[in-house]
């Protein structure tokens, strides 16, 4: 009888032995986890295995690209009132961003909510971007020598110029027809700086009085009610807004260049940024989003 409890009890320990190894080569463990992390990013990158900068790194492990973005502005940012969702150039432009980082197409990056958008203003989108509550900042942004000082630019990937929405009753035809009276420009925009540039280098007699509004909706609101006799902000802007109520004059003043803004120390998001508007400009096919959203 001891001699058959011994060799039962052989058989346990080396069944038991069996069964570790077994484990300890799958991987087992008796302190894992039983259920997946809740925590996971939305997407495992292939870029994660090679060599990134810390700021693209911290993108990449947080799961999502913050994007501050217009949401008033037709063609460019818009929030769409049925859907809710934002559409617009600019929008698909953060899309191909975000597939960059994340190793994934646009259209996957957009299936996948892998870009959390926040209404900026022209007030608003620089302090954003500098306290971190966006990445990148692609709100029909104009760079300037004086801008470039505070904060990184791409390539620009479209080129404007400010215009002059009026009422077509007003009987304005011309940027010398605006002596006395009101300009509504947006705050934090360059649009009077350009506009009395202009009148300066051409010679122009004109003394208009200049107001601020915080977005261009309400611009609009103030032109259609006789408040303001003249919108005034990028013609692209204008196109959004206009209708058979009003006219685009033919001025056109301080030509100026669009391009993704981020914090000045943030050098390798700056690069990948850079990179996928000169590739999206190299190919050919920021011409074909620029037709698509109907820009000029």
């Amino acid at each position: 009888m001891k001699s058959k409890a011994m060799k039962t009890s052989a058989v346990l320990v080396a069944a038991t032995m069996m069964m570790s190894a077994v484990l300890t080569g799958c991987g087992g463990s008796t302190s894992a986890p039983t259920t997946a992390p809740t925590t996971a990013p939305a997407a495992a990158p292939a870029a994660a295995a090679g060599d990134v900068s810390a700021d693209v790194q911290k993108i990449m492990d947080a799961g999502v690209l913050k994007v501050g973005c217009k949401i008033d502005v037709p063609k460019f940012g818009l929030q769409n009132t049925g859907t809710g969702e934002m559409e617009g150039l600019e929008i698909d432009l953060a899309y191909h961003i975000a597939g960059e980082i994340f190793d994934c197409t646009a259209e996957e990056a957009k299936a996948d909510k892998l870009v959390s958008f926040q209404g900026v203003t022209a007030k608003t989108r620089g302090p954003l971007v500098d306290n971190g509550e966006v990445d990148l900042v692609i709100a029909t942004y104009t760079i300037t020598p004086e801008r470039k000082e505070n904060w990184n630019f791409t390539t620009p990937y479209y080129t404007d110029a400010v215009g002059l929405l009026v009422l077509k009753e007003s009987g304005i035809t011309s940027i010398q027809d605006l002596n006395g009276k009101v300009i509504g420009v947006s705050q934090g925009s360059t649009s009077k700086e350009g506009f009395l540039a202009y009148c300066e280098e051409n010679g122009f007699d004109v003394k208009p009085e200049f107001e601020e509004f915080d977005g261009y909706p309400s611009l609009a609101a103030a032109l259609a009610a006789k408040n303001i006799d003249v919108f005034s902000v990028d013609r692209a802007i204008l196109a959004g807004y206009n209708d058979d109520t009003t006219i685009i004059l033919e001025d056109r003043f301080a030509e100026q260049e669009y391009g993704v803004v981020s914090k000045l120390d943030n050098k390798g998001l700056a690069d990948l940024a850079d990179g996928v508007v000169t590739g999206l400009k190299d190919s050919g096919k920021m011409d074909e989003m620029l037709k698509e959203w109907g820009i000029e």
